[in-house]
């Protein structure tokens, strides 16, 4: 049996295989139990707590420090072999390599998790986390490339040179790039000073629609007609816009003209009628009515109500059935509802100077 256990395999004997393996099976069979055994249990356990930080906790073992914790035990247990220089140094190499991946993915999941938990501590939390994903992309790509500076420094290379590398590219590519750097920057912007976000109808230009996507470098805009307006971030930032959304009321200016001949006591009655419509309805505040001013073919009135609601079918409902209701109350008073008319005075030459003009009145029609 001793003679069998001596004889040598790939440089190493079977006494040496038998213990490698036997080590990565121990170690793998207590991370098997530990994982359902305690992590089963303590998973159960955070699932009836009031936090999310012991899910989370729970989640990292299982889809990071696990997997990690398997490949170091077959590290361990090749640790135990003979093997040539070269050999060792690849399989260092390679471990370090995956050491360096785990320990940047703990940190980038960790970093997510916080910037998470602040976004649903805010207002409006999902619409902040969608518009959180070009963050999240940042700090990923942020600390996988510390985790690479890290991994050829632990590799025995000369990282300052490195550095001094990227120091020299990143200027190349910042003068390059100025534009996709304003995005960039604008896009943070955005996402603290919270001048819009997803879901808001906004007004830029003479365009409206509603925000669909933030991005790192553009904002993705659905508008009223139906196609979708893709504008860099640094043009909104530097825009006039108008967020409907943030809208608490809308308020409503409308305007009427009454034919010349409606009696005087119509007249005044005709603010009075307007008041009474317009509080009758739902979600509308009346403001005031006037008879505003003498216009050049009708007598204007003026009136003003709030809609306590941001929404602009309701806005559109509202308008609509006070509308049916004034045309419907001065169809039964008979008051007239003005439109542009035209006098015109001609003068008969065929009588000796200038004769008294006669009246003919044109409707023009717009």
């Amino acid at each position: 049996m001793d003679k069998f256990l001596e004889q040598v395999l790939w440089g190493n004997t079977i006494r040496q295989w038998s213990v490698c393996i036997l080590i990565v099976v121990s170690l793998c069979f207590l991370l098997k139990v530990f994982s359902r055994v305690a992590l089963s249990r303590f998973k159960a356990w955070s699932q009836k707590t009031n936090t999310k930080l012991d899910d989370y906790a729970g989640e990292l073992i299982e889809k990071i420090l696990l997997p990690f914790a398997y490949i170091a035990a077959i590290y361990v247990g090749i640790s135990t072999l003979q093997r040539s220089e070269q050999v060792q140094k690849y399989i260092h190499v390679a471990f370090v390599t995956v050491a360096t991946f785990f320990v940047a993915r703990l940190i980038a999941s960790v970093i997510r998790r916080f910037i998470l938990n602040f976004i649903e501590s805010q207002p409006e939390a999902e619409s902040r986390r969608k518009q959180a994903s070009g963050i999240i992309i940042l700090v990923n790509i942020v600390v996988f490339v510390f985790g690479f500076l890290f991994l050829v420094d632990n590799l025995g290379y000369n990282i300052s040179t490195v550095i001094t590398g990227l120091g020299i590219g990143g200027i190349a590519i910042a003068l390059a790039a100025q534009t996709i750097l304003g995005d960039l920057f604008s896009y943070f912007v955005i996402f603290f000073d919270k001048p819009f976000e997803i879901g808001d109808f906004i007004k830029i230009g003479d365009d409206l629609g509603s925000i669909e996507h933030i991005g790192i470098k553009t904002t993705r805009i659905r508008t009223i007609t139906g196609e979708q307006m893709i504008c860099s971030n640094t043009q909104l930032t530097g825009s006039r816009i108008r967020n409907f959304k943030r809208m608490e009321r809308r308020r409503v200016v409308q305007k009427i003209g009454l034919v010349y001949q409606t009696p005087a006591i119509m007249v005044k009655q005709v603010p009075e009628i307007l008041k009474k419509i317009i509080e009758a309805k739902p979600d509308v505040i009346f403001d005031r009515a006037h008879f505003s001013e003498f216009g050049d073919f009708s007598l204007n009135f003026e009136y003003v109500f709030f809609v306590l609601s941001p929404d602009y079918y309701i806005y559109m409902d509202r308008l609509q059935q006070i509308n049916f209701d004034i045309l419907q109350e001065f169809e039964k008073r008979k008051i007239e509802f003005a439109y542009p008319t035209q006098t015109i005075y001609s003068v008969n030459e065929n009588k000796g100077g200038i004769s008294e003009p006669s009246l003919r009145k044109d409707s023009v029609s717009n």
